[in-house]
């Protein structure tokens, strides 16, 4: 395990706005519960609750990665009418504590869907 630190720096905030999610001529997440992670010169993430994504879309995947700043990340497949789109989302079920507040959140890789869009307000 790593620590973020000033060489590799992580902040977990709340998203001022409102977050939606669009695969597969739908959207399939809509929240105004969004945490944005920001890491070391990496695209910001934005990690969104359970709650707030059509769960029935959602199949998981054997696939497990592991981050040294973040911890073990399950997958989960997009799959829907006939489309799948193979581990398009992932999550943190426990995360180390520095990234700790998005634990049961779920994150979408943007080439995978359609659009993540962000509206602040």
């Amino acid at each position: 395990m790593k620590i973020p630190g000033i060489d590799h720096p992580i902040t977990v905030q709340p998203t001022q706005g409102r977050v939606t999610v669009r695969w597969n001529g739908q959207i399939i997440a809509d929240t105004t519960r969004a945490l944005t992670l920001e890491e070391a010169g990496f695209a910001s993430v934005q990690y969104i609750p359970l709650e707030d994504v059509e769960a029935s879309l959602l199949e998981p995947s054997p696939h497990v990665t592991y981050c040294p700043y973040k911890g073990d990340a399950t997958y989960f497949t997009l799959k829907a009418s006939g489309q799948r789109t193979l581990n398009a989302v992932w999550t943190y079920k426990e995360p180390f504590e520095a990234v700790a507040p998005i634990a049961g959140y779920l994150a979408f890789y943007p080439d995978r869907v359609q659009q993540i869009s962000v509206v602040e307000k």
